[in-house]
């Protein structure tokens, strides 16, 4: 079963400063059909304008994922970390028993665009943390790349949730295939380009919930980015 979240059917909040589409309810937005898909709780496409951004808010017992696709991110927080992430990038911090952090466009020139992506932990009350790893464009070409994982293994960057999330950067004419466990799930979303995923064609912004599927299977007919999720 595939069940397809089109671009133009998510929430949108424009402040000027931040232009933010929800694949699933957040802040002012709900739809209680729309309310997250297995682990995956939140997943917002975000461009914040140069010199903008998040002030210092507090989180606790959620995985945040922070993946820019443009531009440059600052990030600060309360555990004493600070970092500037690029394209290439992925950042999770484990909110756990609670952490406060800001995020910040780095340019004062340029905007920057990013997925933020929030997953239900598998325990609540963890101690908070933080883990940044770059993944070169090459290690996204040509396969699915596991990037982020339970147990962080071959360099991954490790997620306190039942997910496994994958990165791929396609060329024209190149395929991939996930093959899916058992009474596990998947979540597609197409960072940019355009794909056809299990036979329905996916552009910038789509995203695809697969469940009772033997396996993912993308083509790609142009350039493109594409993210997948593996749920239990």
């Amino acid at each position: 079963m595939i069940t397809l979240r089109k671009a133009a059917e998510r929430g949108h909040a424009n402040h000027g400063w931040l232009n933010s589409h929800h694949s699933f309810s957040f802040a002012d937005y709900y739809d209680p059909n729309h309310m997250g898909f297995r682990a995956l709780r939140v997943l917002n496409d975000d461009t914040v304008a140069a010199g903008q951004g998040f002030g210092k808010h507090a989180h606790r017992d959620m995985e945040i994922i922070s993946y820019v696709l443009e531009g440059a991110l600052e990030h600060r927080d309360s555990m004493g970390t600070g970092s500037v992430l690029r394209p290439n990038d992925v950042q999770r911090m484990s909110a756990g028993t609670g952490v406060t952090h800001s995020e910040f466009n780095a340019s004062q020139r340029d905007a920057v665009h990013f997925l933020q992506i929030w997953l239900l932990p598998s325990a609540r009350g963890i101690k908070p943390s933080y883990e940044e790893k770059t993944f070169a464009v090459e290690e996204k070409a040509g396969r699915l790349r596991l990037v982020a994982s339970p147990d962080g293994r071959e360099g991954r960057t490790t997620v306190h949730s039942d997910a496994l999330m994958y990165a791929r950067a396609f060329e024209p004419g190149q395929s991939a295939e996930l093959p899916l466990a058992a009474e596990r799930h998947a979540w597609v979303q197409v960072a940019r380009g355009k794909v056809n995923v299990n036979g329905h064609t996916l552009g910038a912004g789509d995203g695809a919930a697969l469940s009772a599927e033997p396996s993912v299977r993308i083509d790609s007919g142009e350039a493109a980015e594409v993210l997948v999720f593996d749920l239990g």
